[in-house]
């Protein structure tokens, strides 16, 4: 029955987030999300907010680039290194690099905090650096984290997981968020956070998601014999043709690469948009990045409530079409305002405008359609892959997503540095959501579009059956 299905998925939470299984991965993910989108977040105000420039919209793109071009080039070690190596021991070595470059990231707070110009200025290219540093940690780190979980799960545990991971990822970067805003913010002429203290916490965060690595438990070698490719270019281009080759994985992998595309355009936009727009202050591009983050958080917590025993593909079209009108909604919205002067808005003054709610409502609305869209995708691939090549797939499709993220970030930042309007680029983003769902019910076929109209059906019409 319907009403049971809270009932359901209400344990199985429980039962992975308390178990050996899951949850030291998932801590060991969400420490490692926290913090480089705890530097992206700080990065971003520092440009915005204190050195200022007038490309200060292209930097902040640019960051989001810095953060995701590494996982074109390192993906494909990744995923050969976790089908050749035990994912567990794997996955400790990698988390013992984040030590250092935590290190390289708090010694670029430091020098923001400088009375020196120079010394200040010089904070940009070093925490740039380590965002690179994060980037390339997670880029290998993500073929070991989604593939180990096959490993351990049964197949109707995978959506919960996956529901678990991309809340926890999401959680993260709304952690991040707030104390990479409070870390920049300053009260007059002192920082509300000292910059010692952030130092402190980064590197700290770092040595607890080495522990939590630690726990992990082994898996094995999927592989040993496997031999590891010593050119990253010609191992990226060698899975992504063993992906081509296999037409199911192969649309699922576009799928959740459009996803990627769409969230990175959608926070790259964001910080820009209410500065230069709404006029907001720094409380207020942590509040749209906070509603953006819960709206994730939904969506993936309805996915996994509404995918009982396997993935719901239905879920997909649904979210293409909910991140579709979102986005031109919000357009429409931003083209009927008049841009404020920067810093002049505070929360509470954005909440008393309707045009400042109905963004908001249009931000969770793009969110939540996009956990949607994303959770039964990405589940589907982990059940779909083999399991002697399932790191390699997902490596694969990790590449695929850093090809979507890194070809729309430049192209934002060009198309910004050239002029293109905020509403003009949520209009385009508005409607390759629903090109896309277009082409993921043609790719599916009759059946597919019989699926999406029958789960529908019972969504409004058969309270009391258990769903697809």
């Amino acid at each position: 029955m319907q009403r049971a299905a809270p009932s359901r998925i209400a344990p199985m939470f429980k039962d992975l987030m308390t178990s050996r299984r899951f949850a030291p991965v998932f801590w060991c993910q969400f420490l490692s999300a926290l913090n480089d989108n705890f530097i992206k977040t700080a990065l971003v105000f520092l440009v915005l907010f204190h050195i200022g420039s007038e490309n200060g919209g292209t930097l902040v793109t640019l960051a989001a680039a810095t953060l995701v071009v590494p996982f074109f080039f390192l993906s494909g070690l990744g995923g050969e290194l976790a089908d050749k190596y035990d994912k567990a021991r794997v996955v400790y070595r990698i988390k013992l690099l984040e030590i250092p470059i935590a290190a390289l990231a708090a010694a670029g707070f430091l020098m923001s905090s400088s009375a020196n110009a120079d010394v200040a200025w010089w904070s940009v290219p070093v925490l740039f650096a380590s965002l690179f540093g994060f980037g390339s940690m997670a880029a290998v780190f993500g073929p070991t984290k989604y593939g180990i979980l096959p490993d351990h799960l049964e197949v109707r545990e995978l959506s919960a997981a996956n529901a678990l991971v991309e809340g926890a990822t999401f959680l993260a970067i709304l952690g991040g968020t707030i104390a990479g805003g409070i870390a920049m913010t300053k009260d007059g002429t002192a920082p509300l956070m000292p910059a010692w203290l952030v130092a402190l916490t980064m590197i700290g965060f770092a040595v607890l998601g080495v522990w939590s690595a630690s726990l992990i438990k082994p898996t094995g070698e999927a592989v040993p014999h496997l031999k590891i490719t010593k050119n990253p270019l010609t191992s990226t281009f060698r899975l992504l043709g063993e992906l081509r080759a296999d037409r199911r994985l192969w649309i699922a992998g576009l799928i959740t690469g459009w996803f990627w595309l769409a969230g990175i355009v959608s926070l790259s936009l964001l910080p820009t948009l209410i500065t230069d727009i709404l006029g907001g202050t720094e409380a207020v591009v942590t509040a749209g990045l906070v509603v953006f983050t819960v709206g994730i958080a939904l969506g993936s917590w309805m996915a996994a409530k509404a995918s009982h025993h396997r993935p719901n593909m239905a879920l997909v079209p649904i979210g293409a079409l909910g991140m579709g009108l979102a986005s031109l909604d919000a357009a429409r919205v931003l083209w009927s305002m008049t841009p404020a002067a920067a810093g002049s808005v505070d929360v509470a003054g954005l909440l008393q405008t309707t045009p400042g709610v109905w963004l908001m409502v249009d931000l969770l609305v793009l969110s939540a359609a996009g956990g949607l869209f994303i959770v039964p995708s990405f589940a589907s691939i982990q059940a779909w892959a083999p399991p002697d090549h399932r790191a390699r797939v997902i490596a694969a499709v990790n590449i695929l997503h850093a090809a979507f993220m890194s070809v729309s970030t430049l192209a934002v930042a060009a198309l910004q540095n050239a002029g293109v309007s905020i509403p003009l680029l949520f209009v385009a983003l508005g409607i390759g959501n629903l090109v896309t769902m277009g082409l993921v019910l043609r790719a599916w076929g009759r059946e597919g579009a019989r699926d999406l109209f029958r789960f529908i059906f019972r969504f409004f019409f058969s309270p009391r059956s258990e769903g697809p």
